[in-house]
């Protein structure tokens, strides 16, 4: 059973920084091209990176360009986003996620792409 599990989340000031990690379970992550999403409250789910099963491949929107880093481990089945530069609008739920496409363009890294989303790490960025 395809199983996504999330960590690392937690509150932090203006200027911080948090690394999330997410655990995969159940099926081999190298197969699948795989993201971190975020929700804050009253708007929609949107894609914050995304990476290509072959670490080609990377996407950033455009609030974090420059300022997260997705990563991933193949051999351990993890996936990680290192967040610098905290904003308060960066609070949000964070959720990992397998996408359910074959190839992999930028574009996809949306939530109409996804195949299985984890359960979400409350991130919250206030002094």
């Amino acid at each position: 059973q395809l199983q996504l599990v999330e960590s690392g989340g937690g509150l932090v000031q203006p200027g911080g920084s948090l690394r999330l990690s997410c655990a995969a379970s159940g099926f081999t992550l190298n197969n699948y091209h795989i993201g971190w999403f975020r929700q804050a409250p009253g708007k929609e789910r949107e894609g914050v990176s995304c990476i290509s099963r072959n670490l080609i491949t990377i996407s950033y929107a455009d609030s974090v360009k420059g300022r997260f880093t997705i990563s991933r481990d193949n051999a351990k089945n993890m996936v990680y986003l290192q967040m610098n530069s905290l904003k308060p609008e960066d609070t949000a739920i964070y959720y990992c996620a397998v996408l359910r496409t074959i190839t992999f363009a930028q574009r996809q890294c949306a939530p109409s792409f996804v195949g299985s989303w984890g359960q979400g790490t409350q991130v919250t960025v206030s002094s």
